[in-house]
C-alpha cells in the first residue's frame, strides 16, 4: 500500500507555528541529516560557511561528546536567565534552548549506538544525560533557567525512544539484581506514570536471569 505524501504547505505552515526552541532542534537535526556537500544549500545563504571550516579531523567519540556537555551544562554554559512577568513566564531563554537542542542531538545518537553490537559507551552516555536531568530535578538552579514550573519534562525527552534504547544497553553484561534495581530507579525517577509499558521493553531485552529478577519489582505507579 503506497503512503501518502506530505503535503509541503501544510508541513511550512505547521513549522511557521512552532517555537524557537522546537525550530532549533529541528535545524540541528537537518545539519546532522544533510550531507556535508550539501550545506551550503541548507545553510549557504544564513551562515559563513567559510567561518566554520576547521582541518579533517576525527569527530568526537559519543561518549566523549556526552562528557563535554555534561562539564559544559555544569559550567553554566547554558545558563541564561532574564526578568520574567505575566507575559513571559511560559518562554525560555537561549541558553535553555542550546541546552535542549544538544540533549536531543547527544540522545538521538545514544539511541542509534544503542542498536550496534558493544553498547558499554551507549548506556555511559545516556546516564550522562540522565544525570543531568536527575540534577535539574534536585532544583539545582545553574544548569538552566526555567522561568515556570522547573523540572526536567521541559527538557521534553521522548522517553518512548530513551528508555528502550538504555534497557538494551543496561541488559548487556549487568547481573540481575543490579539490572533490576537500575530499570527500576530510571522509570521511577522519568515515566512512572507509564511503569507497565517501560516493565515490559525492559522484559523484552533481558536475559533470562535478568527477567527473574524484573519480577519482583512493583507493576504499578510508585509515586502518588
Amino acid at each position: 500500500m503506497t503512503r501518502p505524501a506530505i503535503d509541503l504547505d501544510r508541513l511550512r505552515a505547521a513549522l511557521r507555528r512552532m517555537s524557537r526552541g522546537d525550530l532549533l532542534i529541528v535545524a540541528e537535526r537537518a545539519a546532522e541529516a544533510v550531507p556535508r556537500t550539501r550545506l551550503a544549500a541548507l545553510l549557504g545563504d544564513r551562515l559563513r560557511l567559510e567561518d566554520f571550516m576547521g582541518i579533517d579531523s576525527e569527530s568526537p567519540s559519543l561518549l566523549e561528546s556526552a562528557r563535554e556537555f555534561q562539564a559544559a551544562a555544569h559550567r553554566g554554559d547554558y545558563y541564561e536567565d532574564f526578568d520574567v512577568d505575566s507575559k513571559n513566564f511560559m518562554q525560555k531563554s537561549k541558553g535553555t534552548e542550546a541546552f535542549i537542542a544538544e540533549f536531543d542531538r547527544l540522545l538521538s545518537r545514544c539511541v542509534h549506538a544503542a542498536k550496534r553490537s558493544h553498547r558499554a559507551p551507549a548506556r555511559e552516555a545516556l546516564e550522562i544525560l540522565f544525570g543531568l536531568l536527575r540534577h535539574i530535578d534536585e532544583c539545582h538552579d545553574d544548569v538552566i533557567f526555567l522561568a515556570d514550573e522547573p523540572g526536567s519534562w521541559q527538557v521534553g525527552v521522548d522517553w518512548r525512544l530513551a528508555l528502550p534504547a538504555y534497557f538494551r544497553c543496561l541488559a548487556e553484561g549487568t547481573p540481575p539484581e543490579e539490572f533490576a534495581r537500575w530499570v527500576d530507579r530510571t522509570i521511577s525517577d522519568f515515566a512512572d506514570h507509564e511503569r507497565p509499558r517501560y516493565l515490559a521493553a525492559a522484559h523484552r531485552v533481558a536475559n533470562a536471569g535478568q527477567r527473574t529478577a524484573l519480577l519482583g519489582l512493583p507493576a504499578g505507579v510508585r509515586h502518588s
